[in-house]
């Protein structure tokens, strides 16, 4: 065995590999963009290897333009599948970016620009994506809002209804769309966090909706798995996405996931497998969970 092929097999230090140190104090409006991002976030743009667990199958991601639900967008194609994405028109640049690795992966890509807010949109997004594909198989409800909140009394109400339309509503339009056109083996899988288990007083109303999706996650698990259609969730905890800068929390970026027992954040490229577990056959009895991806910390 050659060096290279022994230091293949030597097992990675999961405290390392990626961005292990303090993240610089950077601020983004909404709804936040790769290209200023410092350092750059991984998506697993050159290291995800598919491995035909998706083959034929069409998925839909929300919010899949950048962050997790890009390197969600990857590895489904690289593993075969045919993928839509939703986003915001402001982030049309990270759109056609992941569109383009789609492509390269030799999959088609549907693209969908408009705000989740709207029901209308929402609720086309699955349809047009089962009609453009001939099929829906897998749907990743992913898109999400969030803000830094200095006090509980602070919190406009227009802020706290423009995070639940996001979180919530947009969810429940997109899945209650979607379910007509899903057949015995298909997967919903939602976005949930940490801030469900162990919520931040700054991320108040934004923790508030991700312990909603959880029930809605496990409600829905019992409805739909007597038709043969599992839902599952997947919690991150801090991982380096455009949300984070764009929360408006600059002075927090220097410690940015350095209390997780890996004392680090996590990658989008981390997330990707879990997507795919959760989406493919490997995961045929896992309904009703959630999925920690969270550098340790426990929900």
């Amino acid at each position: 065995m050659s060096d290279t092929d022994k230091q293949k097999d030597q097992p990675k230090d999961p405290r390392g590999g990626y961005h292990s140190g303090p993240f610089p104090e950077q601020e983004q409006k909404q709804p936040g963009l790769t290209a200023p991002m410092d350092p750059k976030p991984d998506h697993g743009e050159l290291s995800y290897e598919g491995h035909g667990k998706l083959q034929g199958k069409a998925a839909l991601i929300t919010g899949g333009d950048s962050g997790i639900g890009k390197a969600a967008a990857i590895a489904f194609a690289r593993e075969g599948a045919d993928v839509a994405i939703s986003y915001l028109p402001e982030e049309e640049e990270d759109a056609q970016d992941t569109a383009d690795w789609i492509r390269k992966a030799g999959q088609r890509v549907l693209l969908f620009a408009g705000d989740g807010r709207e029901e209308d949109f929402s609720t086309r997004i699955a349809e047009e994506t089962a009609s453009g594909f001939g099929r829906l198989d897998v749907v990743v409800l992913n898109a999400a809002y969030q803000k830094n909140r200095e006090s509980l009394e602070s919190l406009p109400t227009e802020e706290f209804d423009r995070v639940f339309k996001t979180n919530l509503y947009s969810l429940l339009w997109t899945a209650r769309a979607a379910v007509p056109h899903l057949k015995p083996g298909a997967s919903i899988i939602t976005t949930a966090s940490i801030q469900a288990f162990n919520p931040s007083p700054a991320l108040i109303d934004y923790a508030m909706t991700k312990a909603a999706q959880v029930a809605f996650t496990k409600a829905l698990a019992q409805e739909l798995g007597p038709k043969g259609i599992r839902v599952n969730a997947v919690a991150p905890g801090p991982i380096w996405t455009p949300l984070i800068p764009a929360t408006e929390w600059p002075d927090k970026l220097p410690t940015f996931g350095q209390d997780t027992p890996l004392e680090r954040a996590g990658q989008p490229a981390e997330l990707a497998a879990a997507y795919v577990l959760l989406a493919s056959e490997d995961g045929s009895y896992i309904s009703g969970a959630v999925l920690p991806v969270t550098g340790g910390k426990g929900l």
